[in-house]
This record gives structure tokens, sequence and C-alpha cells, in this order.
């Protein structure tokens, strides 16, 4: 159901930290128009713990119209209260999105049971499919394959967001979820390994500023061309270690205002990209296919 390269999608903000609107209607066509499979609204990468339900409920419709079902749109939904998580997927699940991110929930440590309750909580509540996300780094919290397991049985959790950086997190993914579970990469660094491994795809950072060339090194990667895509993957393996040379998403909305695709607007706590880190990002954009805009 989720495949290939969907883009963790930037929020475009002006200097004073409003929505930059026009930009995010730029963003949006910049992909349509480059190859990415489905963009993800409101994650980590789009600021999703600075935004308001206003602001994520406009970002979400805008882009909703702007894809006219070209390519889905998944919203990110998750928090670190069960109750509010619900709460959140009961009014984004009428709008009209394909599905909905929720990232495990952050500080407060559930246990697996933990987890597994306030992801069935949320799937009793929602509409449309839902994704997990695990990402251990940011949340102090490992969703381990046999929680996911347990989850993949529910008819409303189709597919988990996987960033713990070991292939073998894949493998046993797939051997333990039930058959048409789709897993996809959080890791740039390691999604074609992962999509060899049999991931579906990524929602990838680097996709952002190189859209088009993510999707065919992933798409090389489902096709099982292993050289192809370890070529197409070199090229880009600058901008995997440049995009998070600093907190994600800093770097990376750096790059898109080089582009000219955003101003360089970002919200307190995150701030710009210190400029001893320019030079490394510039060189990786030129190198790893970003579009000339």
């Amino acid at each position: 159901m989720f495949s290939g390269s969907l883009v963790a999608i930037v929020t475009p903000m002006r200097a004073d930290g409003a929505l930059d609107l026009p930009a995010w209607s730029r963003l949006i066509d910049f992909h349509l128009q480059n190859g990415t499979s489905g963009i993800v609204v409101g994650g980590t990468t789009g600021e999703s713990a600075t935004l308001t339900d206003g602001e994520l409920k406009e970002l979400a419709e805008r882009a909703c119209e702007q894809a006219a079902r070209r390519i889905p749109i998944v919203v990110g939904a998750g928090t670190s209260s069960t109750a509010a998580t619900v709460e959140r997927v009961r009014w984004l699940s009428e709008l009209p999105v394909d599905a909905l991110l929720l990232v495990t929930p952050a500080y407060n440590r559930p246990t697996q049971e933990g987890l597994y309750r306030h992801f069935a909580a949320a799937a009793r509540a929602t509409r449309v499919p839902l994704i997990p996300y695990n990402v251990p780094s940011r949340t102090a919290v490992d969703m381990l394959p046999e929680t996911v397991a347990r989850l993949s049985q529910l008819r409303e959790i189709v597919a988990v967001k996987e960033a713990v950086a070991q292939v073998g997190r894949i493998r046993e993914l797939k051997g333990v979820c039930r058959q048409g579970f789709d897993i996809l990469s959080g890791d740039d660094a390691t999604a074609r390994e992962s999509v060899l491994a049999g991931a579906g795809g990524v929602i990838s950072v680097t996709a952002n500023v190189a859209p088009r060339a993510m999707s065919e090194m992933i798409a090389a990667a489902a096709r099982g061309e292993r050289d192809k895509a370890a070529q197409l993957d070199a090229a880009l393996s600058g901008l995997h270690h440049a995009l998070f040379l600093e907190a994600n998403p800093i770097p990376v909305k750096w790059a898109l205002s080089r582009m000219g695709l955003i101003e360089r607007g970002i919200r307190l706590p995150l701030t710009e990209l210190s400029e001893g880190y320019h030079a490394a990002v510039a060189s990786a954009l030129r190198e790893g296919g970003a579009p000339r805009i």
C-alpha cells in the first residue's frame, strides 16, 4: 500500500516563524514533478513538536487538495499522550488523507505492552490507515519487532516506519509481521540495504532536496538491482550524512533555502545551520543530484 520514496517534508516558515503557505505550494509541486511516491506532513522533519493543531490541519488540507490523489498524503498524528493522540487521530482521519503516522510516545518511556495499548487505542479511533513510527534515538523507547507483529494483526495498522539503522531489524520485522504489512525505512543511510532486505521503501529526509535521485535509487533497490542501486546511492551518501550534521531539520531547511524553494525560517528551540557546516551541506547538494532551481 505504501512504498517507494516518501518525503518527510519540511514545513516552510518565514523569518518570524509564521507558516509560508506559498512556499508550501511550491514544495508540493516540486515533489509531484520529481518522482516522490508520497508526502508525510507534520513529521519530525516538519517540526511537528512546534505546530499547532490548526497549522497541522491547514497544511494537511492544502497538501491533499494540491496532490489531488496523485500520490498519498500521510500526516503526523502522534503525541506522548494516548488520550491526546486518540483525539488527534479522530479529527485528522476525517480529512481526505491517506494515512496517519504515529511516533512512539517520547520521554515517558512506556513498556512494550504500553506501546501496544497506545497504538491499539488509536486504531479504534481512526477512519484511515495508521503507520506507527519507531525512532528510539529521539524518543528513548524502542518498539520491538514482537510488538510490531502484534500491531500488524490490527486491520487499521498497515505499515511501520522503522528508524533503527540495522538491516537485521528489517529482516526480523519481515519474518514476524503479517503478510502484506508494509515496512518503511526511516533512515536514509541504510534505506538501500533495507529495501534490498524486504522493506517497501523509505520515508526520507534526503528526498526533500534530491527527490528524483532518491526515488530512482529506491526503485532500483526494489527491483533487486543491487549494483545500480549502490551506484545511485553512492552519489547520495554525502547528503545522507550532511543533512544530519546538526539536528534534523536544521541542515535540510538551510539546503532548501539555498535552492530557492523556501526562506530560512525555523522555530525555536531549533536554530539556523551553524556557519561552519555551510560548505559541507552545499558540497553535498552539488554532488547528490539536487536539481538547480
